[in-house]
């Protein structure tokens, strides 16, 4: 030690001599200069930057280089000796120590063996509990194949293992039994999973299938056609996905072959396993199991099921979807002078439809000596085309379709008329069905071919004889826009103008006329005004020959229906009047073809009518309110007061916005009442409105009142209102808070719009067996429909009607009053019912005059049919008016008939423009809830007993208590002989104390705790308990 630490001091102290010399060098270059940069020795500063160079410097380098020198010359012999210390302190400690080393080491050896028995002990245990099918982890694997000899089990991973044991060790026989005996003994829920692994096993028995079938050893690929390979430009390819998926699995599964080839380690391949496992799974179902597999650029590769499934996949998109020959389509333009059974058909598209039938009948004329020549003939377009081509149609009916289709009516037939043009020509009334405006919508015409698919289409698909809507037997064709608007201004009456006094009346004002006929005449000669109050003799009022007072646009407009209608309406026609016009021709003549003529003749008048008045809007028909501003400062003061109260903290939040809302709630609302008062008469926004025509009260209000609070993005309500109107104008904040609410109702109308064609497809599937396949499935049985709703209050007239009108009597249904039997057990309840005596009597109006508050009605919920639904249960047809006909698929009407509203349901926002009012998006998520039996969203809490309610607020939350006093009480009549012993008014307890002594000393025992009562030889116990439910509650919860 002493040697090594000798070298390195003499090393050291001949490096800092070195160091020392050229640092005396460097100092006497520059001597008597000053510095140009410092000078360090062994990182002590000697000469500062900028300082003078002199003799001083010299000897400060020596005073450093000769403590340096020490320094190093200390440290060496302080080393020497320390380590001649440490020798012998080693030395004590090795002979001290030897003993505990021994001991330690014998502790490692002990506790390596207490691992190794826990280790085999756990070995052995993992042995015993395996189970055949059992699942091992790789880790458990692993450390079982280290320990256990080969031969003792065998494991396998992925479909190798699963194929080897269902092939070898599943017996379905013995299955099938132990199934049975496990459904005998168990929980429910065991009893669920081994009936339906039965029903398998059952089915395989049955058919004679082996399981292990069901496992692929060969994957079958298939044809080229199905996954082509295109050439493009510059010799590149564009393929199919399923080849790169088919190319991956072969890959991989010629790799596996190669490495069992060549004997690689176990744990390679099993992983080469793996991944041919996982190409299969990705050919079959690309992203069902782990990661999607993605192409060259980055999309996700179509597999087999991804063909299969969906609205592209094979089935919906090329076999329930196919594109088919003598079909086209075009925009949609109306046909005002068309009849309801006809579209109007552009020329050159009817050609093509019709073209083979156009060149046969070329053929048979001898225009043309065969087919060859009729097609040149055809496509040259000679002028006799045309009158083949007239000829051919007229025996021809086509469909007309407008997609979506969301109901059977949104495909009919029409007689096609030919026309010049490229659009095609629509009835303006049949639109409702479709769902049709000429906005630009488009529809498909497809041309039926054989004779009974004519025929089909005449009896069943002609819009003639669609003219009740399936879903609610009301009219579906009925007048519209123009039209309503047109006999809305004839038959209403003009009273701004009425001044008798000065002379200033409508023509022809109070004049008598005695006939509709007489009336007529006056108008076309220009004697009279279309809305002049006159007074008419008529029958049509009751049948009997009268004077009524009317005006002159309601006689025209009821000498064009039918005497025999047996009506005289004598109102201003809107367009639900007009609707009840179609819907009562209906009823009177059950013949459509009339009530087409009807409908025709209402539409002419009303478009003549709607000319002829020449009803437009200006910015002047926009009137403003006048008590606008004292309104909407009234509502302001309200509104600052409220804000004061939130400032004090003496209102939360929720009830700020609460009370914000009802504010200008009331003004808007408020507001439109005035303006509704001021427009009245004969303003044309206000005549649009009315009628039914366009628009309504709340977009009116919008414009020349107030449009009010608005919705955010999230459907909450802005608390800033819209205190102007579109007349005047929006300011640039008004006009953002706006759009919120615009945005709102296009991305609902969008989303919504997927959802419902959702549920629709949902309920068909489940409805779709509901066949009507029984005349009378012969249950007694039926539905309370009752006269009132679930409050108590009473339905309205046609709320009651819709109810009970076309339903079959469960019971016979008996008038009150005088006994008499209205509607017999198993017969309809019509408003047309034809007697056995002929005569023809309204079962509805007998039963909505009486007091019958209830009707029992045979049930689609009751019917006893073992398959589908009958005749009786079902009742009328709302299509047709007529009871229901054996095979009607009345489950797809009733899945139709919920899914179309669906649609309508979520484009109501997008025309209210997000101004808030109650959120009619809720709908259809409501009817999603109402069908899955869904918890609704935000129900209510209700009070859980009767008592009184406090609110209290604990620890940041509220706390709501119901509390109730509940008398309780017991009492026991006194035997002859009995005595009390105690006095009145005391408390007793049960079982306790002793109220009185019989003869031979036996005892009555209270029977309750409570106070002791007496009452002629009766004793009563009476007790008062309190009981309190608790809520704790949101501070924005309403209460």
């Amino acid at each position: 030690l002493a040697e090594k630490v000798g070298a390195k001091r003499d090393v050291d102290l001949h490096e800092l001599e070195n160091d020392y010399v050229e640092t005396k060098a460097k100092i006497q270059e520059v001597m008597g200069a000053a510095a140009e940069k410092r000078m360090t020795f062994r990182r002590k500063v000697v000469v500062k930057k900028g300082e003078a160079v002199n003799d001083d410097r010299l000897l400060k380098l020596d005073s450093v280089y000769d403590k340096l020198r020490t320094d190093i010359i200390d440290e060496a012999e302080h080393q020497i000796s320390g380590g001649d210390m440490l020798s012998s302190a080693e030395r004590d400690f090795l002979s001290q120590d030897a003993d505990e080393v021994v001991r330690k080491i014998e502790k490692d050896l002990d506790e390596q063996l207490t691992a190794e028995t826990t280790d085999r002990d756990e070995t052995i245990k993992q042995l015993n509990d395996l189970r055949e099918r059992q699942v091992l982890t790789e880790t458990d694997f692993r450390s079982l194949q280290e320990v256990v000899p080969p031969g003792v089990f065998e494991a396998g991973m992925g479909a190798e293992a699963v194929y080897s044991y269902v092939s070898r060790k599943v017996d379905l026989d013995q299955l099938a039994v132990e199934l049975r005996n496990e459904m005998q003994a168990v929980s429910d829920v065991r009893r669920k999973k081994a009936t339906k692994r039965l029903r398998v096993i059952e089915a395989l028995r049955k058919s004679g299938n082996k399981p292990h079938w069901m496992i692929f050893t060969a994957l079958p690929v298939i044809p080229p056609e199905l996954r082509p390979m295109v050439q493009l430009d510059g010799g590149r390819f564009a393929t199919s996905d399923l080849n790169d998926l088919y190319r991956r699995v072969i890959n991989r599964n010629n790799r596996l072959k190669r490495l069992l080839e060549l004997g690689a380690p176990e744990i390679i391949v099993r992983n080469e396993k793996r991944m041919l496992q996982e190409a299969v799974d990705a050919l079959i179902d690309n992203g069902r199991r782990g990661r999607a597999v993605s192409g060259s650029s980055k999309h996700k590769l179509k597999s087999l099921s991804d063909m299969l499934k969906g609205k592209q996949g094979r089935f919906r998109q090329n076999l329930l979807g196919k594109r088919v020959d003598y079909s086209g389509r075009s925009v949609i333009v109306v046909g005002p002078n068309l009849a309801l059974d006809e579209c109007g058909l552009p020329k050159r598209m009817a050609l093509e439809l019709f073209k083979p039938f156009v060149m046969r009948r070329l053929v048979e004329r001898e225009l043309a000596h065969n087919i060859k020549a009729a097609k040149r003939y055809v496509e040259r377009v000679h002028p006799d085309v045309w009158d083949v081509l007239e000829d051919v149609i007229k025996d021809y009916v086509v469909l007309l379709n407008r997609a979506p289709t969301l109901h059977r009516l949104g495909i009919q037939a029409f007689r096609p008329q030919l026309i010049e043009g490229s659009a095609i020509q629509l009835h303006p009334m049949v639109t409702t069905a479709f769902n049709a405006d000429f906005d630009g919508d488009q529809m498909a015409v497809h041309v039926p071919l054989s004779k009974s698919a004519q025929d089909e289409a005449r009896a069943r698909m002609l819009s003639i004889n669609n003219l009740l809507s399936p879903s609610n037997g009301e009219p579906i064709v009925s007048p519209t826009q123009d039209i309503v608007l047109g006999v809305y201004y004839m038959t209403s009456e003009r009273i701004h103008e009425l001044d008798v006094e000065n002379g200033t009346v409508p023509r022809g004002y109070g004049k008598v006329f005695s006939s509709l006929e007489e009336v007529k005449l006056a108008y076309d000669s220009g004697m009279v005004d279309i809305q002049a109050v006159i007074s008419v003799r008529t029958d049509r009022d009751g049948g009997e020959m009268k004077r009524i007072p009317t005006t002159v646009g309601r006689a025209i407009f009821n000498q064009i229906l039918p005497e025999s209608l047996g009506n005289y309406y004598n109102e201003t026609m809107g367009r639900k009047q007009l609707r009840g016009v179609v819907a009562d021709c209906y009823r009177t003549y059950q013949d459509p073809h009339e009530t087409a003529k009807i409908v025709n003749d209402i539409k002419k008048l009303g478009f003549e009518m709607s000319t002829k008045g020449g009803i437009s809007i200006a910015l002047s028909d926009v009137t403003q309110s006048e008590t606008k501003k004292a309104l909407v400062d009234t509502a302001q003061e309200q509104a600052d007061a409220v804000e004061r109260q939130y400032r004090r903290g003496l209102v939360t939040e929720p009830e700020r916005l609460r009370e914000l809302e009802v504010i200008w709630n009331q003004a808007r609302d408020t507001l439109t009442t005035d303006v509704e008062a001021r427009l009245k008469g004969q303003n044309s926004v206000y005549m649009m409105a009315d009628s039914g025509a366009k628009g309504n009260m709340n977009q009116i209000s919008q414009m020349a009142g107030m449009r009010g609070l608005v919705l955010d993005p999230q459907g909450k309500i802005i608390d800033i209102p819209i205190k102007s109107n579109f007349r005047e104008g929006l300011t640039v904040l008004e006009y953002f808070l706006s759009t919120h609410g615009a945005r709102k109702g296009l991305a609902d109308t969008a989303l919504r719009t997927a959802d419902s064609g959702y549920l629709t497809r949902r309920l068909v599937d489940v409805a779709q067996d509901v066949i009507v396949t029984l005349v009378d499935c012969g249950t007694e049985q039926g539905v309370i429909a009752p006269r009132f709703d679930n409050e108590g209050k009473e339905l309205g007239a046609e709320e009651f009607r819709a109810r009970i009108a076309g339903r079959l009597a469960a019971l016979d249904v008996v008038h009150p009053e005088t006994g008499e039997i209205i509607v017999r057990r198993n017969q309809e309840i019509s408003e047309r019912a034809v007697g056995e005596d002929g005569e023809v009597r309204d079962h509805v109006s007998e039963i909505l005059d009486s007091t019958i508050d209830r009707v029992q009605i045979r049930s689609a919920m009751t019917c006893a049919a073992p398959h589908g639904i009958c005749q009786m249960c079902y009742g009328r047809n709302l299509a047709t008016g007529k009871l229901v006909e054996r095979g009607e698929a009345v489950g797809i009407i009733a899945a139709q008939s919920i899914g179309e509203p669906g649609t309508q349901l979520t484009m109501r926002t997008f025309h209210s423009g997000g101004v808030a009012r109650a959120d009619i998006t809720t709908g259809l998520p409501r009817v999603e809830e109402l069908f899955e039996g869904r918890e609704p969203k935000g129900a209510a809490l209700l009070a859980t007993r009767a008592g009184k309610v406090s609110i209290e607020d604990e620890d940041q939350e509220r706390v709501l208590r119901i509390r109730s006093f509940e008398q309780h009480s017991w009492h026991e009549r006194l035997a002859e002989g009995y005595e009390t012993i105690i006095t009145e008014g005391i408390e007793v307890t049960k079982d306790k104390t002793v109220i009185a002594h019989g003869p031979n000393g036996e005892e009555l025992f209270a029977g309750m705790n409570g106070t002791y009562f007496l009452d002629d030889r009766t004793v009563f116990v009476r007790s008062e308990s309190e009981e309190v439910d608790e809520f704790r509650i949101n501070y924005d919860d309403q209460i």
